[in-house]
């Protein structure tokens, strides 16, 4: 397997920008040509070659209308990439997203040479950028029906209720439980937690673990129903932090 560039969350975010908002997107950082945009990386470093910016807008062009088919070859392969940008970024216009990029570089890179207004709840985006569980998430929801068991079922969203699991999947009279993990790699492992590993104790068949694996490169789904029966798992106690509250002196 080839590896990911070091700067691979950061090319994506450029290639995006590229392949959605062409040359409205390289105006917003100052340039008039592709060429200069490109070169604009090479200097600061984040690439060897400009040809590595290019590729990178050749693996998004294929999801956008603008004239170029790009690395259409590849368009199932990287589509859970776009996806993920398009939940955290998608409603931006080419102005707001050259400010993403440019926060980003800002924050990851230290250039002081880029000014921009710090959002916070762009911020928090970005830490959502790099986390295996909502890649995996997406791609799940995107592709479940793919699934033998899940084929005519239909998707329940309860993440938010934070009750260990984080999809009910409806079929027929069967509703099945669904926690989604996320492996960058072919092959690893996983963790559950005590709530998640007691509601598979409760649900036994009805629970699935849906693990999505290379997620770096082909994500593959792997279900496993009862997962406490068909894996062994070893509790681990950590100790808990210390809860630190502030309370209002005087009252309002």
């Amino acid at each position: 397997m080839a590896s990911k560039h070091k700067n691979y969350e950061v090319l994506n975010l450029i290639g995006y920008g590229l392949a959605k908002f062409n040359m409205a997107f390289v105006q917003e950082f100052g340039f008039n040509t592709k060429t200069d945009f490109y070169r604009y990386f090479v200097d600061l470093k984040l690439v060897a070659t400009s040809g590595v910016v290019k590729n990178r807008m050749d693996l998004f062009d294929p999801y956008f209308d603008n004239g170029r088919r790009g690395w259409w070859q590849k368009a199932d392969v990287y589509r859970h990439r776009k996806e993920l940008i398009d939940s955290l970024f998608g409603q931006a216009n080419a102005k707001e997203f050259a400010d993403i990029v440019k926060l980003y570089l800002k924050e990851n890179y230290h250039l002081s040479t880029i000014t921009v207004i710090d959002k916070p709840i762009i911020s928090s985006r970005f830490k959502r950028l790099q986390e295996t569980g909502l890649e995996a998430e997406l791609y799940f929801m995107s592709h479940y029906k793919e699934q033998t068991l899940f084929r005519k079922g239909i998707l329940e969203d309860a993440r938010l209720y934070g009750d260990g699991y984080d999809f009910q999947i409806s079929v027929g009279n069967n509703h099945y439980l669904s926690e989604v993990k996320g492996i960058r790699a072919k092959h690893g492992t996983f963790r559950m937690t005590e709530k998640e590993y007691e509601k598979a104790k409760q649900y036994r068949k009805n629970y699935v673990i849906s693990l999505v694996t290379n997620l770096d490169e082909s994500p593959k789904i792997l279900l496993i129903d009862n997962p406490i029966h068909h894996l062994e798992f070893k509790k681990l106690t950590k100790e808990p932090k210390p809860i630190v509250e502030y309370h209002l002196v005087d009252n309002i």
